[in-house]
């Protein structure tokens, strides 16, 4: 029974035990405090940064051009995702095309978007958006192909047009997959602005926060701004996940 109840504290017990080998190895003198500072110094730069300091606005203005990333890329791959899964013609006319952007580094695009938009939002959201269509693209398509082909079979003994059967039957039958391409789509973009604000000229956001407090030695700062960046994409994920539970409840009945 006890045992029970402790199971939902079970994912404290990795962070408590990583934090503890971390002080372990600075106070025991493996690694130069310098490099690597204390938990409770970087901790207390986290807080500060959130509380009242620049950190806090650099996240936002991450989480913002994540999103705003992340919904571009599904408005477009989605209703694509769908097309694509429902022509088998279609899918392989297009596959080698989209595999082949798709396993291009995002990053070797940037000097392609810097010169279509310049420096500024713009570039990052879409360089952002670019890659996470792709992964988001390929789950969808999937989805579509993998549908019950008995649901398929009843929607259209019933009478259903092929419109409806599409968005009716396919749409809803796909929609495991298609959370599961933006949880990994949404991902992908924060990994892309971090990068973009790191190197793209940004005066703001995670990856410009990390990158200044490198070049000015300030290792507290910096690891304060990776811990931030951890955080959101995991309560990003976690936002996904919840909505998925919330609207694709029946999923695998």
């Amino acid at each position: 029974m006890i045992a029970r109840r402790l199971e939902p504290l079970l994912p404290i017990v990795g962070v408590i035990g990583l934090l503890a080998i971390w002080a372990a190895a600075v106070h025991g003198g493996l690694v130069d405090p310098i490099l690597l500072p204390p938990p409770k110094a970087a901790f207390a730069a986290l807080w500060e940064g959130l509380n009242g300091g620049k950190l806090g606005n650099d996240f936002l203005r991450t989480a913002e051009r994540t999103l705003w990333a992340t919904a571009i890329a599904a408005v477009i791959a989605i209703p694509l995702g769908i097309v694509l899964g429902s022509s088998e013609k279609i899918y392989r006319s297009l596959e080698f095309v989209i595999d082949f952007f798709r396993s291009t580094p995002a990053s070797a695009m940037f000097p392609l978007f810097l010169v279509l938009f310049g420096v500024g939002d713009e570039t990052k959201i879409s360089v952002a958006a670019f890659g996470a269509i792709l992964v988001i693209l390929f789950n969808v398509a999937y989805g579509v192909m993998n549908a019950r082909k008995t649901r398929l079979l009843a929607a259209k003994v019933m009478g259903a047009s092929r419109l409806r059967v599409l968005f009716d039957v396919m749409l809803l039958e796909s929609l495991p997959q298609t959370f599961v391409g933006l949880r990994n789509g949404v991902s992908l973009a924060l990994v892309i602005i971090v990068v973009a604000e790191m190197f793209i000229g940004s005066q703001d956001g995670l990856g410009h926060s990390v990158f200044a407090a490198q070049q000015l030695f300030d290792r507290p700062r910096m690891y304060a701004a990776v811990f931030a960046a951890g955080a959101l994409g995991y309560g990003l994920n976690l936002l996904f996940l919840l909505i998925e539970r919330r609207f694709v409840h029946w999923s695998g009945k």
